[in-house]
């Protein structure tokens, strides 16, 4: 009798995949996009996880129902690339949807990053899968598979920081070309403000010109007058005028020297 041993090599089950790619993906976002978030970024984790969690009762309902019915085959080809596809789709979008619900509270962030990084981070996972499909099945152990975890959370790591990096550089980008724009604003009305100021004083200092001319003018208009009023009244007044003066003065003259 022979006594053979069989040797498994440990495995490990998607479900586990799957956590251990997106718990490292998301917080990994999560703690580069916090300045860029705010307060909402606390909440970046929890709102994907629980999308995930909704995605899977969902997976659950549709496809428990049909492998038990033998109507879907999960080991049959194309049955498996059916699931997937249809998996993707409902994770994808419920993923999208919490996503999008907290960048679209904030004024830096895109909206299509939401999509954006739905449709890097199943497609990355689904990439690992397809390269370790000999170490995952559907009930494997997370402990026993701990080499092809550890795959999937280096993925996860390098995948979120790629996507957050992306997205905090974008960020930067957009915030460096609104302070420019906000610079070029302000300089634009400091410059008008000193140009409507310069016109300002030149147009009182041309008032202020006119003015004076008008009044000059006024002057030389009334001086010209009295002096036209002074030769008429001279000329029909003339010599009897000037020789009362002249009486008057001598008179004045006179009355001093019986005094002295």
């Amino acid at each position: 009798m022979l006594n053979t041993r069989v040797q498994l090599e440990p495995m490990l089950d998607y479900v586990s995949a799957g956590m251990a790619f997106y718990v490292t993906m998301l917080p990994v976002q999560e703690w580069i996009l916090e300045f860029r978030l705010g307060y909402l970024g606390r909440y970046w984790s929890l709102i994907s996880v629980a999308g995930l969690f909704i995605g899977f009762l969902l997976c659950a309902l549709i496809f428990v129902p049909l492998i038990i019915n033998m109507t879907l085959d999960p080991f049959r080809y194309p049955n498996h690339l059916v699931m997937s596809g249809i998996a993707a789709v409902i994770f994808g979008a419920i993923l999208w949807l919490g996503q999008w619900l907290i960048l679209r509270q904030t004024e830096m962030t895109p909206r299509i990053f939401a999509l954006i990084n739905t449709v890097v981070g199943i497609s990355v996972f689904s990439v690992l899968v397809w390269f370790n499909q000999k170490s995952l099945q559907w009930s494997g152990g997370p402990i026993e598979g701990w080499k092809t975890g550890l795959i999937f959370l280096v993925g996860g790591t390098v995948t979120g920081a790629a996507t957050g990096k992306a997205l905090d550089f974008y960020c930067g980008r957009v915030e460096q070309r609104l302070i420019k724009l906000e610079r070029e604003r302000v300089e634009q009305e400091t410059q008008e403000r000193e140009r409507l100021k310069r016109e300002r004083i030149e147009k009182e200092k041309l008032e202020q010109e006119r003015l004076e001319a008008e009044m000059a003018e006024r002057k030389r208009i009334q001086r010209e007058a009295a002096q036209e009023e002074e030769r008429l009244w001279y000329e029909k007044h003339g010599k009897d005028y000037a020789d009362y003066e002249y009486d008057e003065d001598e008179e004045e003259y006179e009355d001093e020297d019986q005094e002295e």
